[in-house]
Order: C-alpha cells, then structure tokens, then sequence
C-alpha cells in the first residue's frame, strides 16, 4: 500500500484504450468493500463508459471536469442523504478506495469535485448530474472519478517534498 501512495498522482490524459471488464468488475468490489459509519452504506456508483455520458460528464462544472471527456471511465459518486448524516465522508472514502485501487491496477484517475461546485450561473454542478441521471433531489453527488490509462505517468511526490510539520507527536 505504501508503493501505491508513494506513486499515485492525479492522471487527466488518458490512453485511447478501453479498461478491462475484468479491472472494472474488480473496482465495483472495491467501492463496495469500502467502509461506511456504522455499516450504513449511504454511498451508490454510477459506472459510465459511454463515450457521449462521459463527454456530458466532462461539462458538469465550469472549470476541472473537461479531463473527464477522455477517460475510458467515469465513476460517479452519490449518496441517498436520507440514509445517513455523513454520507459525505462515505462518499469520500469510497472514491479514494477506488482511486487507489485504480492505481493498483495500473490505471491513471482523477477527482473531479461535483458538491459545492458550480455549472454555470443557473445551477450547480449537482443538479446538473441529477438531471442527467434523474437522480431525486435527495441525491448528493460528491464527485466523478475519472479512470483510464494514463497518457503520461507523473512521478510520485519526492520524500524531501512531505510536510512533516503537518504532524505533531505527543509521547
């Protein structure tokens, strides 16, 4: 695990080459091996492969989701806000889990922020999601996962660069 995170980076140009059945089916299990407060599972996945979804998915905000247009997948991140009060962290954890796990499968991903991000002057990035997916108002949508072979592959941050002054021990 710890080459995984010395290695991931943000990928937003992918290769033209489809992911694997097999590699999706193996990313759907991750997400729903991710863990949730008190086992609730608030959290649901919308996997999108198609071309003209994605390139929709790829015009969800103003700014940061363009990338989306060509990945090879696009995983879309809600939550039934009735189901519980922190389906955002639930959310949250299960789009790393995946991001992650991509990584471990030799795949490129990148987060593309959909909750309190805007469409355009008239409505948020969130109820333009919704409406593309007839989602009910109650529907959160966190984020959209943008997955694919990477183009390029960023080397991972170097050691030197960690802020270790972000962490304070106490003995």
């Amino acid at each position: 695990m710890i080459e995984i995170l010395r290695e991931r980076r943000s990928v937003r140009q992918f290769l033209d080459k489809e992911v694997e059945k097999e590699k999706i089916d193996i990313l759907k299990e991750a997400v729903l091996r991710s863990p949730s407060s008190r086992g609730i599972n608030p959290w649901e996945f919308i996997f999108v492969t198609d071309k003209e979804l994605l390139e929709k998915l790829s015009k969800a905000k103003k700014h940061g989701s363009a990338f989306l247009k060509n990945a090879k997948l696009g995983v879309v991140v809600i939550a039934d806000t009735r189901k519980s009060d922190v389906c955002i962290e639930d959310c949250s954890i299960a789009a790393i889990t995946l991001q992650y796990v991509a990584e471990s499968l030799g795949l490129g991903s990148c987060w593309a922020q959909i909750r309190l991000r805007e469409h355009n002057d008239n409505i948020s990035a969130e109820e333009y999601v919704r409406n593309l997916f007839g989602l009910p108002d109650y529907y959160l949508v966190e984020c959209i996962i943008g997955i694919g072979y990477p183009k390029n592959k960023p080397k991972g941050h170097d050691f030197s660069t960690l802020q270790f002054d972000k962490i304070k021990e106490i003995s």
